[in-house]
């Protein structure tokens, strides 16, 4: 992985971002708890969604310790722009529900990987989870090219000139 900026320092990257009855806010070790729990009840169901094939989550699960850890580097590296994370929280429970990911592409210099996944229990939005995060990535995010899903078949938000949208 880059340590290189996704994103200009002149750019105001969101801390929360609100759609559809979904919140999407900057990933910390405050949502430890919740992530943790979130995640450790859908892994099979995480594994399963295209993008996911990374082996993550772990098939064993992480301790709370483990995970803050893991919440405490995601924050960092946001401060840092190299990449981003962002919890899904439903709005009318207060639950976290899922996460959303923009990293550095291994397609090409400067492109840019998003994925998302939700729990087994709210599988259900996953379709418009998927059309929030495109919507917000063409709409407010300066990424040249980006590469994310609609529903299983993965496609380009925003192609390189020399790239048909797929």
């Amino acid at each position: 992985m880059t340590d290189l900026p996704l994103v200009e320092d002149a750019f105001a990257v969101p801390e929360a971002f609100v759609a559809h009855g979904l919140r999407l806010e900057l990933l910390g070790p405050q949502h430890n708890e919740a992530d943790h729990a979130a995640w450790m009840s859908s892994i099979a169901h995480i594994r399963s969604t295209p993008g996911f094939d990374r082996g993550w989550p772990p098939a064993a699960g992480m301790t709370l310790a483990e995970n803050r850890a893991d919440l405490v580097g995601h924050a960092q590296r946001s401060r840092q722009r190299v990449d981003f994370a962002y919890s899904v929280i439903e709005i009318a429970t207060g639950d976290v529900v899922g996460c959303v990911y923009f990293e550095p592409s291994p397609m090409g210099e400067g492109e840019v990987t998003a994925s998302s996944w939700v729990t087994a229990a709210r599988a259900e939005l996953d379709p418009p989870l998927t059309e929030i995060v495109g919507a917000w990535l063409r709409d407010v995010w300066p990424f040249a090219v980006v590469h994310y899903r609609r529903g299983e078949v993965p496609v380009t938000i925003r192609p390189s000139p020399e790239q048909p949208v797929g």
